[in-house]
């Protein structure tokens, strides 16, 4: 079987809707009506599991137990075979922050590695969890906890403010079915006003080789972030839907391209590693140093990337 591979847009070009311009995810002035929750669940009951959705669910497990059969997503550091150093910390960091893995064309994103500027929130990170009704509520519990440990885990790294909200939130997402994900646009639309009819498409017809995905906005050319969406699969076993959590929440900070380099690194396309690696954490700390402005490109970036990644590493290895 292939190895399935996630998909993840953090848009690199201006999305003009409304006069807010976005770059992988959300507007910048007047306030947007919440989003409705995703066909909210006849409580206490879960909805029932559809065909679609049972076919799903057994077709993602298949896929987990052939990548862990193969010695992918790991879960260990990477320390073992994978040592690295400040070259090779800077060189990812580039390559990850400062390109994107799609190119914004006609209204529509096309694959193909472009350089871009650097990109990070400034706001709080709001987190606001949308879970379908086919969730159980203790499934829901579990991806709760995992999540808000992750984003506290991710704030400690960063030193940026991150925590899950009920209301309000500024990065929603999505943990949906096939049958949910399917109906979903107008949630999309409310969440993010600048994506195009082919960008909802995306979603709401995603490929089972696309496991999860995020979107992420910025006010204009300036490289801040003022909103993002992310979908997860529900159908997902539970190794890999925590690998959807830790890369699309990862990459909506800003780490938005996937480098084949990159080792030991979950933003990569190879699957090898499933969570978050320390080489990772360092790149997230590098991003959000107060040094590393929104908006800068590969030139001005470059010589601060390399003092940081010194200072970390304290040398190459």
């Amino acid at each position: 079987m292939p190895r399935a591979q996630r998909l993840n847009r953090l848009l690199p070009a201006a999305l003009v809707a409304a006069g807010l311009s976005a770059c992988v995810v959300e507007p910048a002035t007047s306030p947007r009506p919440q989003p409705a929750p995703v066909r909210p669940a006849p409580s206490p009951e879960t909805a029932p599991e559809t065909a679609k959705s049972a076919a799903a669910r057994l077709y993602f497990a298949e896929v987990q137990r052939v990548l862990l059969s193969q010695g992918l997503l790991r879960t260990d550091t990477g320390a073992r075979d994978a040592p690295f150093g400040q070259r090779q910390l800077t060189e990812n960091f580039i390559r990850i922050a400062l390109y994107d893995e799609y190119s914004r064309s006609a209204g529509a994103f096309t694959r193909g590695e472009t350089p871009s500027i650097l990109r990070k929130w400034v706001a709080p990170v709001r987190m606001q969890i949308h879970f379908g009704a086919s969730v159980p509520e203790a499934r829901r519990a579990t991806d709760r906890a995992r999540i808000s440990s992750y984003l506290a885990r991710l704030s400690g790294v960063t030193g940026h403010p991150m925590s899950v909200v009920e209301s309000g939130g500024n990065f929603s997402l999505y943990i949906v079915s096939e049958d949910e994900r399917e109906a979903l646009a107008p949630q999309l639309r409310a969440d993010m006003p600048g994506l195009s009819a082919k960008d909802i498409h995306d979603v709401t017809a995603m490929p089972r080789t696309t496991y999860c995905l995020v979107y992420a906005l910025s006010k204009g050319s300036s490289g801040v972030y003022a909103r993002a969406v992310a979908v997860v699969r529900a159908e997902h076993p539970d190794l890999l839907r925590q690998s959807c959590f830790h890369e699309e929440i990862a990459q909506g900070l800003g780490l938005p391209n996937d480098y084949p380099r990159a080792r030991p690194s979950i933003f990569n396309d190879d699957e090898e590693f499933a969570l978050l690696t320390p080489m990772d954490e360092m790149m997230l700390k590098m991003l959000y140093d107060p040094s590393l402005r929104p908006g800068m490109a590969e030139a001005e970036a470059r010589p601060i990337v390399e003092s940081l990644a010194r200072r970390l590493l304290g040398g190459d290895t």
